[in-house]
């Protein structure tokens, strides 16, 4: 499935997480170096992980997941964020990333993995349904307070 230049790390360490961000800022634009790291710190005390695929020696997509446990998902893998550098796109990166995370997610117990599209991308919508067999299935909501 990877190709020889590629490899995908759990990232555990400030300066990877430092190497993720310009990624990360590509899909979360409202965060600031600084901001994105408390943040960060914050996700990791609840169960957050930030995986990365790299190719050759630089980062071209990243997936921050968390292992879950809920009545109607049992145990699962939420995915919160899944980015891939705009350079990289359509190039099935996004794809070996998740693919990965299926298998990460089934060594750990999960029988589901979710996660959460914005309505608009519609173009994320048909990956996750025609090529990874996501089913939607229903709506989420928030309301600022």
């Amino acid at each position: 499935m990877l190709a020889s230049t590629e490899r995908i790390l759990e990232l555990t360490t400030q300066d990877q997480f430092l190497e993720a961000f310009p990624i990360v800022n590509q899909l979360r634009t409202d965060l600031t170096e600084q901001s994105y790291l408390e943040l960060l710190k914050q996700m990791k005390q609840s169960g957050y992980k930030l995986f990365a695929l790299y190719k050759e020696r630089s980062i071209v997509t990243v997936a921050g997941i968390s292992l879950q446990i809920n009545f109607y998902n049992k145990k699962y893998v939420f995915v919160y964020d899944l980015i891939t550098d705009t350079e990289h796109r359509s190039k099935g990166y996004g794809y070996k990333l998740l693919r990965y995370i299926d298998e990460w997610a089934k060594s750990n117990g999960a029988k589901y993995i979710a996660l959460e599209s914005g309505i608009q991308r519609i173009d994320a919508h048909k990956f996750y349904e025609e090529k990874l067999n996501y089913e939607k299935w229903c709506y989420s909501f928030r309301k600022p307070l």
